[in-house]
């Protein structure tokens, strides 16, 4: 996060308090998290150098303003604000951060200076160019942690591995020297407790900052959410509330920044480990503060000789599997605008940045939403042969067509962006027929919502097949659409013996004019009473 590591230190002590008394997952575990780590750092490295205490400050002050949203759209009861943003969009997002990560440690993997570079691929150019520059105790070090790791993970998930490799690392270190050798440490750790301090907080910090602030508002609260919700079904042992959930994230963030913690959001690897270890309650969060805090005061000096390839090493393998190869492939097979939604994500976030990329996959993703939405699925049914089911005629050729009527079937809610299509596809049913039906049949049952501009377009299309000599007849309107229609007036100008409960009620209409009386009651029932945005 271009913070020094004791401040992530200090981010795993209050918030994972406060987490614990104010949250509503019992496995959830709370800290940094690579993924907000990199966006935090993306939006404060454009105002600050990484490593500086300006650059740090801006962090802590982040956390407040992250965390003060968090509150107020929990107050607002605004979590369902997270399903602005679509899954796609999320995994495009994260696989490509992964690799900006990775990227972002190469320096400390390969024991090379790396400059900073506006975009990742510049950064990968320079590698390219220097390899001769790599320090080789730096990378072994590197890739033998990670190989070290995953083969303790393969073995067991729930062993710390990275604990481990940390502690072998580390007396080698010391035993032979290779500090001196050039492999680089961490050096010195200050020793205690975050002490109560109030971050520098201006305005102007506060408004270039707010890009970022959003973005890790939503993307750090979908991460968490998802993790309490994942371990909530595999538990079944406690219910996760989503507002309830913001409020803790965001107190966690606000009153840790007093105490020098750096953002912190749901970790899924540290939370994994937290659920196969058998933690059931927020105990398991108070033993952590316990086991950190002991650490700080006693610990200390062992830290100085932790090198920073191992450190990078630990993070490369929590990444890895951040980069989702295999939801890519399940969007490819299952829906293919998912997956190009997806893959614009990711191609836009590793070529323009985290917040622009992000921004660019939920634009994208609205514009198929409305593209779709605008353009719905339209069928004409017809009766399967010796059955009172209708189905769609295209995908049982060998139905029943009927001269005296059509029937057509609307799939979507009938509003402003799609009532040209629904006009044009009524228009061109009609227009098809060589003989005129009598009747034309609009089975209503999957409209679910109609606004003024649809209700003008319905009676535009009344008027049309009133003049061509057309009865328009409705089946299957669901309540609060019929509430809307006899609002508006139009049940009454229909006609209320021309609505029916199913399309086989409208049928025998056709054939001999009559309704049942209970079934009309039931096909027209209003209702008078309306919420307050009806």
């Amino acid at each position: 996060m271009g913070t020094p590591p004791i401040y992530g230190l200090y981010a795993c002590l209050i918030p994972l308090i406060l987490y614990a008394f104010f949250g509503t997952s019992r496995q959830l575990s709370i800290g940094p998290v690579a993924v907000t780590a990199i966006l935090v750092m993306s939006g404060v490295s454009q105002l600050a150098t990484p490593f500086t205490d300006e650059f740090t400050n801006l962090v802590i002050f982040s956390g407040v303003l992250i965390g003060v949203l968090q509150i107020a759209l929990s107050l607002l009861r605004m979590g369902f604000l997270v399903n602005l943003i679509s899954q796609p969009v999320i995994s495009g997002f994260i696989s490509a951060a992964a690799i900006i990560i990775i990227i972002s440690q190469l320096s400390e993997s390969l024991g090379m200076s790396i400059p900073s570079f506006d975009y990742v691929h510049e950064s990968v150019w320079y590698v390219i160019q220097n390899i001769s520059s790599v320090h080789f105790i730096t990378l072994g070090m590197c890739l033998g942690s990670i190989f070290i790791m995953l083969i303790l993970k393969k073995i067991k998930k729930s062993f710390p591995g990275a604990l481990f490799v940390l502690i072998i690392t580390t007396v080698i270190t010391i035993i032979f020297d290779l500090k001196s050798l050039g492999l680089a440490v961490i050096e010195d750790v200050p020793k205690g407790l975050p002490s109560f301090s109030i971050p520098d907080m201006t305005y102007d910090s506060m408004i270039a900052l707010i890009p970022s602030v959003l973005t890790v508002t939503f993307i750090g609260y979908v991460g968490s959410i998802g993790i309490a919700k994942s371990l909530e079904m595999k538990n079944r042992d406690h219910i996760v509330r989503p507002n309830q959930e913001l409020l803790a994230l965001g107190i966690a963030k606000v009153v840790g920044a007093f105490f020098q913690a750096i953002p912190s959001s749901g970790s899924y690897s540290r939370s994994a480990i937290n659920d196969e270890a058998g933690g059931k309650t927020t105990v398991s969060s108070i033993i952590t503060v316990v086991m950190v805090v002991i650490s700080l005061l006693f610990l200390t000096s062992f830290f100085y000789y932790i090198p920073k390839a191992v450190l990078a090493a630990i993070i490369l393998v929590s990444v890895f599997g951040l980069i989702n190869v295999s939801e890519a492939r399940y969007l490819l097979a299952l829906r293919r605008r998912e997956f190009i939604v997806m893959f614009i994500t990711f191609v836009g976030t590793l070529v323009f940045g985290v917040e622009k990329g992000i921004f660019i996959g939920v634009i994208l993703s609205y514009i198929f939403l409305q593209y779709y939405s605008s353009r719905p699925h339209v069928a004409e049914l017809v009766n399967i042969p010796n059955t009172n089911y209708y189905r769609n005629i295209k995908r049982f050729p060998e139905a029943t067509r009927s001269s005296k009527y059509l029937i057509i079937r609307f799939d979507d809610q009938l509003y402003f962006a799609n009532t040209s299509y629904f006009k044009d596809a009524i228009l061109h049913q009609i227009e098809k027929r060589e003989l005129l039906p009598e009747f034309l049949i609009l089975d209503s049952t999957n409209i679910n919502d109609i606004d003024s501009t649809g209700l003008h377009i319905l009676e535009d299309v009344h008027r049309y097949l009133e003049d061509l000599g057309v009865q328009l007849l409705i089946t299957g309107t669901i309540g609060p659409v019929r509430d809307f229609l006899k609002r508006s007036g139009f049940t009454d100008n229909l006609g209320s013996q021309h609505n029916f409960l199913n399309i086989e009620d409208a049928v025998n209409y056709t054939e001999n004019k009559t309704v049942e009386e209970n079934s009309l009651e039931v096909a027209i029932q209003y209702n008078k009473k309306r919420s307050f945005l009806d």
